[in-house]
């Protein structure tokens, strides 16, 4: 990373919590705690209001306006293919998003970035138009918490309907996966998205239920398969 990209880092963290420890900024940015103690110096020196101490912390005294440093190419391309997978394989309406913000995005280019594209795609071609044709009401329902009813066929063909408040959407091994807590099951279930037959907002929220939420299901697994 450069050290511009790092002072800039910096400041964006101090910006969104409380308050850093410089080990936490030294692990966070892969660099010594020496490195850092300097860099906030050199920061303070430039004027940029922090305050704290070596082994206690560091904040922002008031809120502070750095303007963005521009993209490197693999920063660049990062962005390029991420949004050509989101057109691809995002749903109608996270596909046209990933258009626009895209324009935005080259239109603030360097002249020396401008014509840069990365040679890595995300074909569409192929794919079934009816496969995403859930994922925005998937995507919306997740973030307002709604329950929905949902018919599904299952790998051996059974069909089943079952009431599920959507969780979270999963892009792994090929294809979408929603997480759910299935009424039915009163458990944890995960549900290819392509397997899903229909669906009704059931125009009703659910509340947050200890247990059963996003996290329970991902610490549970953690626990019975560990982590990296």
């Amino acid at each position: 990373m450069r050290r511009a990209d790092r002072l800039f880092q910096i400041v964006q963290v101090l910006r969104t919590r409380r308050l850093t420890t410089a080990q936490q900024l030294a692990e966070r940015l892969e660099v010594s705690t020496r490195t850092i103690y300097r860099d906030i110096q050199d920061l303070c020196l430039s004027g940029i209001p922090i305050e704290g101490e070596a082994g206690v912390g560091y904040l922002l005294r008031q809120e502070v306006n750095v303007p963005p440093l521009m993209f490197n190419e693999a920063e660049l391309e990062a962005i390029q293919v991420g949004m050509r997978m989101v057109q691809a394989w995002g749903g109608k309406e996270l596909s046209s998003a990933a258009k626009q913000a895209m324009i935005k995005v080259e239109a603030v280019l360097p002249e020396r970035l401008q014509d840069y594209q990365s040679l890595m795609f995300a074909p569409d071609f192929y794919i079934d138009s009816d496969e995403f044709k859930f994922l925005d009401v998937l995507r919306k329902s997740s973030r307002l918490r709604e329950y929905l009813l949902m018919d599904y066929r299952d790998a051996k063909e059974d069909t089943s309907q079952r009431e599920i408040r959507p969780l979270a959407i999963y892009f792994w091994k090929g294809t979408w996966t929603l997480l759910a807590w299935c009424e039915l099951r009163d458990d944890f279930r995960n549900f290819r998205v392509d397997r899903i037959t229909g669906l009704i907002n059931q125009q009703r929220h659910f509340a947050v239920s200890p247990g059963e939420e996003m996290h329970d299901y991902i610490a549970m697994m953690e626990a019975k398969y560990g982590t990296e």
